[in-house]
């Protein structure tokens, strides 16, 4: 069923032939199977206990099947069908590749633009359940979702706490909260399983069986899977991903996924959060470039530090692969995540860091919180060009035009060490209204010759924007802000809105990479229509080249 499979060539078959034998040797799987904390090291066995519980996750949800199952019969009765989910990281992107690998309708809510979420509070709230997940539930993106969610529901006339169900781990504020207001459903998730390991949990499971979608096939696909990675054997697909991921030399760090024939969809986006999170701290980490498809810049012609992993369909055969250093996985997609799972915990070890904490992912939120709680943003630009606003780091500082901005910017990517250097482009703006910029990505690896990644805040944050912080410094950073497209959405009971959430997870984010020693370019919208302009300029439209 799980019919997994890894080929690798070039250098990354070069480290497969490096470093298998001796995880083998050193029983690498069978203890990750048998949830040895001490692989990582003394200083992460602490944190690794806590939070090896998805290596027998297929036990651990044989009941959320049924469960599930259940409760969208009972939903179905009542004429609900439209599901919406309000999480962030984990609690999104897996149900959102489960969702549609399985081509079953869910209703993802994961940003804080203002437009973003009226549209999902404006469509059929009479057949609408709101699946909101939070392991802490004090995420104040979810947070403040659901709250629109009960005023908007309570204005309609629907019952809003027959309308909510909640995803949390056991003993959460969240789940005490879900008891006391009566909600429909609440599923304690495994409390010993990290959120970018929790998408056979009930994070990933709850959203995607109640949209459609056979999750107890998924469980039966990683049962299948999980005895296959337990083994200490040299054809091991999880050992062989992971020394192929972590143990090139020197380090190919940028890994750029690309969906080559496989039937998984938006399986990059899930792994992303998977990989960056995990790796991405300690100055070192592997950086996921997820890329449109195989003409992409980066998969055909890769830079020097780069590894291209092709998603492939479950026949395919990777012997033509020729390039420098490729790797192809195929296999189910419940088989394939606990691949992804075993082989991030696998390259965490050759790259001496430990794959189950975040050190940097606090950072941005402790700074989103000082905003909202204290004055507003007062810093004023740098210039403004016609509807953008300047502002950036010293790096950007003499720039007049967005022109100049721009070029000042990627100027920087030759700054770092040797030809290493990425971009990031962080987009604060509505990721289905505003979905045409992502375009942008493309045109500015062929411009610059180098990776660039594109995350939507603030969703990246719970992905890469670890990476950003905690990995190497070899990155520069365009932050992308607006006005909203139009009114803008207060928060119920809360003394801030959407669109001010918005802009302070901005600003925060903003802050912390500059003192992180980070090159940013901050260009804020005063009119949304203004995004054509932007997208011509960094496409290096204007008709000059750097």
């Amino acid at each position: 069923m799980s019919g997994l499979s890894v080929t690798a060539t070039g250098d990354a078959a070069r480290a497969v032939s490096a470093h298998v034998t001796s995880l083998v040797a050193d029983r690498v799987a069978s203890r990750v199977a048998a949830q040895e904390a001490d692989l990582w090291g003394p200083t992460a066995a602490d944190e690794a206990g806590k939070r090896l519980g998805w290596v027998d996750v297929a036990s651990r949800s044989a009941d959320l099947p049924g469960r599930v199952a259940s409760l969208r019969e009972e939903l179905a009765a009542e004429g609900v069908d439209r599901v919406v989910l309000c999480g962030m990281g984990g609690s999104s992107l897996a149900p959102e590749v489960i969702t549609a690998t399985a081509g079953v309708p869910l209703v993802v809510l994961d940003g804080t633009d203002p437009g973003q979420v009226r549209r999902a509070l404006d469509e059929g709230l009479e057949r609408t359940v709101v699946v909101v997940s939070s392991k802490s539930g004090g995420t104040v993106e979810t947070d403040s979702q659901r709250r629109a969610f009960v005023e908007a529901m309570t204005a309609a006339g629907v019952d809003a706490a027959r309308r909510v169900v909640v995803v949390t781990d056991p003993g959460s504020p969240f789940s005490q909260m879900a008891r006391d207001e009566g909600y429909r459903a609440l599923f304690e998730a495994d409390p010993d399983v990290g959120g970018r390991y929790s998408a056979l949990t009930a994070f990933g499971l709850v959203p995607a069986g109640l949209a459609g979608a056979d999750v107890q096939q998924l469980l039966d696909e990683a049962a299948e899977a999980l005895q296959v990675l337990a083994a200490d054997d040299e054809g091991n697909p999880g050992l062989r991903l992971g020394a192929a991921l972590g143990g090139t030399d020197p380090l190919r760090d940028k890994l750029v996924l690309v969906e080559d024939g496989t039937s998984l969809r938006g399986f990059g986006a899930w792994a992303e959060q998977l990989v960056a999170e995990s790796t991405g701290k300690e100055g070192t980490g592997l950086l996921p470039v997820v890329v449109a498809g195989t003409g992409s810049p980066e998969v055909a012609s890769p830079p020097s530090d780069a590894l291209v992993v092709r998603l492939v369909a479950d026949d395919a055969d990777g012997s033509d692969a020729a390039a420098a250093a490729e790797v192809r996985t195929s296999g189910s997609l419940g088989g394939q995540m606990v691949l992804w799972e075993t082989a991030v915990a696998v390259a965490g070890r050759l790259l001496g860091i430990n794959p189950f904490d975040q050190p940097d992912v606090e950072s941005a939120k402790q700074a989103t919180r000082e905003l909202l709680e204290g004055s507003p943003e007062t810093e004023e630009p740098l210039a403004v060009d016609g509807d953008v606003e300047i502002r950036g780091t010293s790096e950007v500082a003499g720039a007049a035009t967005l022109e100049e901005a721009v070029d000042a910017l990627l100027a920087q990517l030759a700054q770092v060490d040797g030809d290493r250097g990425y971009l990031a482009v962080m987009a604060y703006l509505d990721r289905e209204a505003d979905a045409d910029l992502e375009g942008v990505r493309e045109d500015l690896a062929t411009r610059t010759g180098r990776p660039v990644t594109f995350g939507w805040g603030p969703r990246f944050l719970h992905s890469t924007g670890q990476y950003h912080k905690g990995g190497p410094a070899t990155g520069v950073y365009l932050q992308v802000t607006s006005e909203p497209a139009g009114e803008d959405l207060p928060i119920p009971d809360r003394p801030f809105t959407f669109g001010g959430l918005q802009r302070a997870q901005a600003a925060g984010d903003a802050a912390v990479l500059a003192d992180h020693g980070r090159p940013v370019l901050r260009l804020h919208l005063t009119d949304r229509s203004a995004l054509g302009r932007l997208r011509a300029v960094l496409a290096g439209a204007d008709g000059r080249t750097r």
